[in-house]
């Protein structure tokens, strides 16, 4: 049976939801992961085939987490058992549910972890640390901060409580007035970063590298590296979507807002691309730095640049509103079925849920220290955790929401809950989430477990 709203409240506008998933799917995904994976594959080529990726798999699943959530209106273990049983099928369905939750819980937990370097950064950047440092200095500073494990506790502990405050207030007074307040500051820092970026960088060689497609420079792999992204960059698979699709009012249209979000994902993730490249080049760097370019590249380069303490700071603050608004939404699904199923007040189940992953995050803090050693299948603690979430389980979940609403879910409450009016546009959603999708989930599965 169709709900009107959840239990849990409800989203005051269209605008605060396209906030909030925005603020779900703009992470370090967006700010540090994309412009490496850009320049180690190229640049502008890469670029066109992601930005394809994104309008063939990532908008079409988008749209299939938020229908499910908002049809449901619960959490996403609750959500998948009654959707199932409404449509006479097993309800062994909700394991998709718990797939997500756990697969969420798993990434918070050592996403605290990578949030909370980003959080002393800013304290380093803000005190001046960077400045005139080389590639040893700062090298030498980031292994000092992941070599001392109590360091790294502290900033995982206080940022896993910055999580925990938002999300015990509720969807009304915490999420929505959580990104109410930092998705416009993180947009307003991020121009603030690219017009640095104008005026101290190379900003032409930076664009040119963005946008000047190199397809000598793309392979198949760089092709499965794109619609990785594509799909891992939106939250997809991982129960936040859904989650906050069941906030989402019944009037809303779901594609629209769907392409919202899409849409300013991907922006940031550009700009992130136009603010950062401008500062390497112009620091005579190597855009193709891999993971190190955000904590190792970048410091370097404000430490050397005219006004660098001072957006070096604004960059740090960045990642972590970043990496904020997506750990609240994270943690969500986790604590709505805790709220739902154990009768549960919300600070109590924001409290416990937190307390867990900060637990479990331990295991990530150390990984790069103390246990760093100790491996199995040649992969320490926080790569395996890393490599069992963003290499199958948020594959498997998102391929499971295809399936479900593509092929399970009868169209006709496809359709209702869409509310797409033109048959064309219904139909080229519909071929894509049932064929393009899944198939192209299923080759980044394949390649992530190393069968292709």
């Amino acid at each position: 049976m169709r709900k009107e709203s959840s239990i849990h409240g409800q989203w005051s506008s269209k605008l605060v939801f396209v906030l909030a998933a925005t603020g779900s799917a703009v992470g370090l995904g967006n700010i540090w992961r994309f412009p490496y994976i850009a320049g180690e594959h190229g640049g502008g080529a890469f670029v066109l085939v992601y930005l394809g990726c994104i309008l063939l798999i990532g908008l079409p699943i988008m749209m299939a987490e938020i229908l499910i959530g908002r049809r449901g209106r619960q959490s996403p273990i609750n959500t998948m058992a009654t959707l199932a049983s409404d449509e006479g099928l097993n309800r062994s369905w909700s394991l998709l549910g718990w797939l997500g939750v756990v697969a969420g819980f798993l990434i918070l937990s050592y996403y605290s972890v990578i949030a909370g370097w980003a959080l002393s950064y800013v304290f380093r950047a803000g005190a001046g640390s960077f400045s005139g440092q080389d590639a040893d200095g700062v090298q030498a500073m980031f292994e000092g901060l992941v070599s001392d494990p109590e360091r790294l506790l502290a900033w995982h502990t206080i940022f896993m409580v910055m999580t925990m405050l938002v999300v015990a207030r509720g969807v009304r007074s915490g999420l929505e007035q959580a990104v109410r307040v930092l998705m416009p500051a993180l947009l307003i820092m991020l121009i603030l970063l690219v017009g640095y970026a104008m005026a101290e960088g190379h900003f032409m060689d930076g664009f040119r590298f963005m946008f000047r497609p190199d397809f000598t420079r793309l392979s198949g792999n760089s092709v499965l590296v794109a619609m990785g992204q594509a799909f891992f960059t939106l939250s997809l698979g991982m129960g936040a979507i859904m989650i906050y699709g069941s906030y989402l009012s019944s009037r809303a249209s779901i594609a629209k807002t769907s392409a919202t979000v899409v849409g300013a994902d991907t922006a940031v993730a550009i700009l992130a691309g136009l603010a950062i490249f401008p500062i390497v080049f112009a620091s005579g760097l190597e855009p193709a730095q891999g993971p190190g370019l955000i904590f190792i590249t970048l410091p370097m380069a404000f430490g050397q640049m005219p006004g660098g303490v001072l957006f070096g700071t604004v960059f740090f603050v960045l990642l972590v509103v970043a990496a904020w608004t997506s750990s609240i939404s994270i943690m969500e699904p986790a604590v709505a079925y805790l709220v739902e199923n154990r009768g549960m007040h919300r600070v109590g189940a924001a409290a416990a849920v937190a307390g867990v992953a900060w637990l479990l995050g331990i295991g990530t803090v150390l990984s790069f220290n103390h246990w760093s050693g100790y491996t199995l299948f040649d992969r320490t603690f926080f790569d395996l955790v890393d490599y069992l979430t963003s290499n199958i389980l948020l594959p498997l979940g998102g391929l499971l929401i295809a399936l479900f609403a593509g092929w399970r879910m009868t169209e006709r409450s496809v359709m209702e809950e869409l509310g797409i009016r033109r048959p064309l546009l219904f139909r080229t959603w519909y071929y894509l989430v049932r064929f393009v999708a899944p198939i192209g989930i299923l080759l980044v599965f394949l390649r992530a477990i190393n069968l292709i």
